[in-house]
């Protein structure tokens, strides 16, 4: 009897999946995290005078309720740069007060943190680490991707390359060589030495942060967070809603009996 069509079969089937894994590697957020980091990192190199601005990647740094990880810091007499990556594409809604910005990919919608918010505790957390003035910490948010923003955003939220010509745009220089130098060596210095079981750790900081805003209801309007609140006065006295915590900008109110997700 001939198997040969059968081992023919089998072969044809296992040769498919190193496709399979590679497709799905491309596709993990893992992936796209680390392929976001690496464009930075090319236009970092490409664009800036190595000379001028100093280039620090991955810094993990321990906190008091836990660790934060920062994707790039850049040093300069400009002022340090703190570089928050996200690799999203489709339509980004948001501003800097919301707490929740919003990914649409048709008529997909997906909420994440918004990255000012994200990006401000790693600024405060070099600040307190390093000593340094509000005026010489930028916070810098560069989305890679496919993605076009549909609000009004601020200066430092930034497409691709153009995260480049905000911090060329900071002229005033805020630091002398000499504090430069000091701020790199206190970095190095201060981080977690880079390893898996570092990563693994914030990995899991960071999982902890995303259940307990799960648990947490947002406003379908501005995606902040809902209060339940009591009726002071009127025929409803004493009776509870749900309102918007950024009222009076957002006044939206809901019955507790309405699920918010």
């Amino acid at each position: 009897m001939d198997f040969s069509p059968l081992f023919y079969s089998l072969f044809s089937f296992w040769s498919f999946i190193p496709i399979f894994i590679v497709v799905a590697i491309f596709k993990s957020a893992w992936f796209k995290g680390l392929f976001g980091e690496f464009i930075i990192n090319l236009f970092a190199k490409w664009k800036l005078d190595k000379e001028v601005y100093h280039l620090i990647k991955n810094v993990t740094l321990p906190t008091e309720d836990g660790t934060t990880q920062i994707d790039h810091i850049i040093v300069s007499v400009y002022g340090v740069f703190v570089v928050e990556t996200k690799n999203l594409r489709g339509w980004i809604f948001g501003s800097d007060k919301q707490k929740m910005w919003t990914q649409q990919i048709y008529k997909h919608k997906n909420k994440f943190q918004n990255p000012l918010h994200q990006n401000y505790k790693h600024c405060k957390t070099l600040q307190s680490l390093l000593s340094l003035e509000d005026n010489q910490i930028h916070s810098v948010i560069v989305f890679i991707g496919e993605s076009t923003f549909k609000t009004e955003i601020p200066d430092n939220v930034t497409c691709g390359m153009d995260y480049i010509r905000y911090i060329l745009s900071k002229t005033d220089e805020v630091l002398n060589p000499l504090q430069v130098m000091d701020i790199t060596r206190a970095i190095e210095a201060g981080r977690l030495t880079p390893s898996f079981k570092t990563n693994r750790q914030h990995v899991r900081h960071v999982q902890r942060i995303i259940t307990n805003k799960e648990n947490q209801h947002l406003c379908p309007k501005c995606g902040s967070e809902m209060i339940l609140r009591e009726t002071k006065k009127g025929v409803n006295a004493g009776k509870q809603f749900w309102g918007c915590s950024e009222f009076p900008k957002c006044r939206l109110m809901l019955p507790v009996s309405q699920e918010i997700i």
